[in-house]
């Protein structure tokens, strides 16, 4: 929206400017076209006083008067009949004959004419020249044009050179250079629009990425249990004994189970990927919620304890999408830790993080750089004792992206791993 705002104030400038440039030229113009009218004032006054002087002559000898005088003040002096005067129209005529002089334009020479009193004999001046000054005129109207066609050249060629780049960067984008960014733009205008792109990209490359991973990791996963579905069927169907019967139908249900435990994973990772939801953020009281979370725990035969460092009681933050990462991380607690967990909750450069740590054996260096991607998981063996597909990290630091937040892991004091939640202090509403 901001953009298209932008072309059409730029669209509205130019025809504007131009409009205005040209009343204004017109105007100036017009004055001069006056000032060159009153600049004949003279010569007016000359016709009506040579016109009064043949009249106190006799009529033969006006013509040799008019010659002489012509020759004298180099002037183009002569006398014509009026109904000889063609180019006229008829009201300018009744203008002669009440005594007024006429001046005609013809391209770039003047003719006056002047009706001698009480005949139908004009006394004319010309043709004459025009004065220079309507040439001057369009030499200065050119020349404003054209200073005026730099300016807004030089103001659109940043604009044109950063639609051609933006042009390039989306076509080598199209021939699958995912990795392409679009230079910073050098005019204004189009800073949003590159902006734009550059997100649109990153966006794209992700979910492509994501797809790829997805789909291996799809591939992996299903494996394992259908292999051995199809193996408990080619037992159960040459099995005789009723014990083994039974056990193959039981590994067979686990592993359907199992195969619809990872197809549900898969669909609510999906839709925590996609868009993201509208979040509720408000201010509420994170020590009071952590600790009606800890108490669905009550079966878990270890210690689980809550350091409360906050500053203040309320923290901005969306609760359910909150809490549900913090129950994940509690989870992975409970499930790869010890019997020891501490919940710490403290604010820290304007951030607000909770911290959750066991006494586990911790995380290795080489997965705490892929933990929170799709499908990993420490436990190589993904048996269903531990359970899982790798899923849930992924979608607690997708939770934390809309909170303009992250997620983190370090080693712990207790012996284990130390899984963080941090989010800026100053939430707002965020809309998908």
């Amino acid at each position: 929206m901001k953009l298209n705002r932008s072309f059409f104030s730029l669209y509205f400038l130019i025809v504007s400017i131009f409009i205005v440039f040209t009343w204004l030229l017109d105007e100036v113009w017009s004055s001069y076209l006056e000032q060159d009218i009153e600049s004949y004032t003279g010569y007016k006054f000359m016709l009506s006083a040579v016109g009064d002087y043949l009249q106190d002559k006799p009529k033969d000898d006006w013509s040799d008067i008019i010659t002489t005088m012509g020759k004298k003040y180099e002037l183009n002096l002569s006398l014509m009949a009026l109904s000889d005067l063609d180019n006229v129209e008829r009201k300018d005529k009744k203008s002669l004959r009440k005594g007024n002089t006429y001046v005609y334009y013809d391209d770039d020479e003047v003719i006056l004419h002047h009706l001698l009193s009480g005949t139908n004999t004009l006394l004319t001046l010309g043709p004459v020249k025009l004065p220079t000054r309507p040439r001057a005129e369009a030499m200065i109207r050119v020349l404003i044009m054209a200073v005026l066609g730099g300016i807004i050249f030089y103001w659109l060629r940043p604009m044109s050179r950063d639609l051609d780049r933006l042009r390039k960067s989306a076509s080598q984008f199209g021939d699958g250079n995912l990795g392409i960014q679009a230079p910073s733009a050098k005019s204004t205008m189009l800073t949003p629009m590159v902006s734009a792109f550059n997100m649109m990209a990153q966006r794209i490359k992700r979910l492509i990425e994501a797809h790829q991973e997805l789909t291996n990791a799809v591939a992996h996963e299903l494996r394992t249990p259908l292999a051995r579905s199809k193996f408990a069927l080619q037992m159960l169907s040459t099995s005789k004994d009723e014990v083994k019967q039974e056990k193959y139908r039981t590994q067979i249900s686990n592993d359907i189970n199992e195969l619809e435990e990872l197809v549900n994973e898969m669909l609510l990772y999906a839709k925590f990927d996609s868009d993201k939801p509208n979040l509720h953020i408000d201010k509420y009281n994170l020590h009071a919620l952590v600790k009606e979370q800890l108490a669905n725990y009550q079966e878990f035969s270890g210690t689980i304890r809550v350091d409360n460092q906050l500053d203040k009681p309320e923290v901005n933050f969306d609760a359910h999408f909150i809490l549900r990462a913090l129950n994940n991380y509690i989870s992975n607690a409970v499930k790869y830790g010890g019997d020891n967990i501490k919940v710490t909750l403290l604010t820290e450069n304007e951030q607000c993080k909770i911290m959750v740590e066991d006494d586990g054996c911790g995380v290795s260096d080489e997965l705490k750089s892929v933990i929170f991607d799709a499908f990993s998981r420490g436990d190589k063996s993904r048996n269903r004792e531990t359970g899982g597909f790798g899923l849930g990290l992924a979608i607690v630091s997708r939770i934390m992206e809309w909170h303009q937040g992250s997620v983190a892991i370090l080693d712990s004091d207790l012996g284990g791993a130390c899984f963080v939640l941090a989010w800026p202090l100053q939430q707002v509403n965020i809309s998908s």
